[in-house]
């Protein structure tokens, strides 16, 4: 109980939420509430993420790699699954779903890993990881990439709704087996083992850590995210009419409060000279993305009547594919620098300024 009630994020989001909750129609009647909406429920969002990541770790810690990242990166996709059907259910932009999916991806590998290899590379020149993660993880991604958000480009609209059903299945036999090899067959893919790696002796305790308690706030914070997420998309959507700004902000926004938590602990990992846990959020966040928001949002679509189109334009494409195509030239050494980063970073800049055109 003691530790409960240093969960001050935890209060902050139950008390912005019940307020906003209240007055959600008042502050939207005016542009300066929805400003203040925004950035009030946008801040909290990011403090409660921030708990979000150090539940994250402790489980990380108690359960060890990769169970670790793979709850960061689930928890991350329940948060943009939630936000993704909200925001469709409001507005009923068929693109949302593509934009943010893209949005997700760029972040992670050229925005999150690039930067986390810059700060790492400027501190330790360069940091190992194991390369038959990063081939994996990349192998997987253009494979769901190709069949998701490339194909539909080449599918007859009469045929579009039965290859998208195909799809749902299609990727959930994928993540199933993925995360079968990651957590069993080939365990030992996603881990790296330095010379300085703790031992169980001068690591932390973990079996003193409470993997229930960690857990359930986890699930909590996620939930309170979710709702307060709910009303932001809102704000979100009013701000963006009212300063003639482009819908797609709307989907970078959300990719950016779903992985909040992951650029948290990924940048800390780097600092700590781990860039095994980075790669596997990084890769492993964007892989997630794609094979548990595809078949989420399709099935969403399908039960609310909306329309979904996933198709990527061709400047997403391009980008995407440069993207993939450097992933593949410096993550085949098992090594990063801080020009392997500079360059992802490049990517993300790139990104972020043609979202404007």
């Amino acid at each position: 109980m003691k530790d409960f009630f240093k969960e001050y994020p935890l209060f902050i989001s139950i008390i912005t939420l019940g307020i906003f909750t209240a007055f959600e129609h008042s502050f939207s009647q005016t542009p300066m509430g929805n400003i203040l909406g925004f950035i009030v429920l946008f801040a909290v969002i990011i403090y409660a993420s921030l708990a979000v990541a150090h539940h994250a770790e402790m489980l990380a810690e108690k359960f060890g790699e990769p169970y670790g990242t793979l709850i960061l990166t689930m928890s991350a996709v329940t948060v943009e699954v939630l936000i993704i059907a909200i925001m469709m259910l409001h507005a009923h932009n068929p693109i949302l779903a593509r934009d943010t999916i893209y949005s997700a991806i760029m972040l992670d590998i050229n925005g999150l890993l690039g930067f986390s290899a810059i700060i790492g590379g400027i501190k330790f020149g360069e940091q190992p990881y194991n390369i038959d993660s990063s081939n994996s993880y990349i192998s997987m991604l253009l494979v769901a990439i190709g069949l998701s958000m490339v194909v539909p480009n080449l599918i007859d609209a009469e045929h579009i709704d039965s290859y998208m059903w195909f799809i749902v299945g299609v990727f959930i036999l994928l993540y199933i087996v993925f995360t079968k090899v990651q957590l069993k067959k080939h365990k030992y893919f996603f881990e790296y083992k330095s010379k300085d790696s703790c031992t169980n002796d001068s690591c932390h305790h973990s079996e003193n850590i409470n993997g229930w308690y960690h857990a359930v706030l986890l699930a909590i914070y996620i939930v309170l995210i979710g709702f307060m997420s709910e009303i932001l998309a809102v704000f979100m959507e009013h701000n963006l009419e009212y300063l003639g700004l482009p819908l797609a902000l709307g989907a970078v926004g959300v990719a950016l409060i779903s992985a909040s938590p992951e650029l948290i602990v990924a940048l800390r990992s780097a600092l700590r000279n781990n860039m095994q846990t980075v790669i596997n959020i990084a890769l492993g966040a964007s892989l997630a993305t794609i094979l548990l928001t595809v078949p989420s949002v399709i099935v969403i679509s399908y039960l609310a009547g909306l329309e979904l189109n996933l198709a990527i334009t061709p400047m997403q494409g391009t980008l995407l594919g440069l993207t993939l195509l450097v992933s593949i030239v410096n993550f085949n050494d098992g090594e990063t620098n801080m020009l392997e980063g500079f360059l992802h970073f490049i990517l993300f800049i790139v990104f972020s300024f043609v979202l404007f055109f």
